[in-house]
């Protein structure tokens, strides 16, 4: 398959997910639910819960396969700029359109790649009760099916040694969810189409959550 101009690399993907593989699993005990779900091969997005900084890393280093995440521009300061680059990650400014984020983005699953998204679009309290457009606009225009991903346990404790993190080797799980499609199958990416779509993939999201929850007992 051929690249499309200006997406991150698949390979520095894979190099993050490496990375994140041995961080995550060497500081703390990651339990992977349901990670067959993800489709082995071709465009997906993975839409995850977002309560944590270390959310985007545990799943980059849980998911079976290398991820490309939409990550805030203020992130990409000093030398994490370079580093999050070279592991094709995306930097999005999220006050505006960000047009060069929006193009790599459909790069990304144009190849064949996995995007991941926290469509609540920061920070919260990871209960995906507001989503933006964004995730609802990526799988409409690409077709992409989504895979519903919650990260349970990251905020339950602080860490004596680092307080910000979660205690060293203490259980997080990663509950991944089936895959469904957001678009209603007519082609439309009007607003209305967008604004529809966002519901009825807030419904599964939601839905995801509240049953990894009761599965988990978290």
């Amino acid at each position: 398959m051929t690249q499309a101009t200006g997406s991150p690399s698949p390979r520095g993907a894979a190099v993050g997910r490496g990375i994140g593989i041995g961080l995550m699993y060497g500081l703390w005990k990651p339990r992977v639910l349901g990670a067959w779900r993800v489709p082995a091969s071709g465009p997906v997005i993975l839409a995850v819960n977002h309560s944590h900084n270390i959310d985007g890393p545990m799943l980059m280093g849980t998911a079976p396969r290398p991820v490309h995440f939409l990550i805030k521009k203020e992130a990409f300061v000093g030398p994490l700029d370079p580093f999050l680059r070279g592991i094709g990650q995306l930097k999005v400014d999220r006050t505006t359109a960000d047009r060069t984020a929006i193009t790599q983005a459909l790069g990304v699953l144009e190849n064949g790649g996995a995007l991941g998204i926290f469509p609540e679009g920061t920070r919260g309290e990871g209960d995906f009760a507001s989503l933006r457009a964004g995730l609802a606009y990526f799988a409409v225009r690409s077709g992409a099916p989504i895979v519903p991903v919650a990260v349970l346990g990251s905020t339950e404790r602080r860490g004596r040694l680092i307080s910000a993190l979660p205690p060293l080797r203490s259980r997080v799980d990663v509950v991944f969810g089936d895959a469904f499609e957001a678009g209603d199958r007519s082609g439309r990416r009007t607003r209305k189409a967008l604004d529809e779509a966002t519901v009825r993939i807030q419904g599964r999201l939601t839905a995801h959550l509240d049953e990894a929850r009761r599965f988990t007992g978290r």
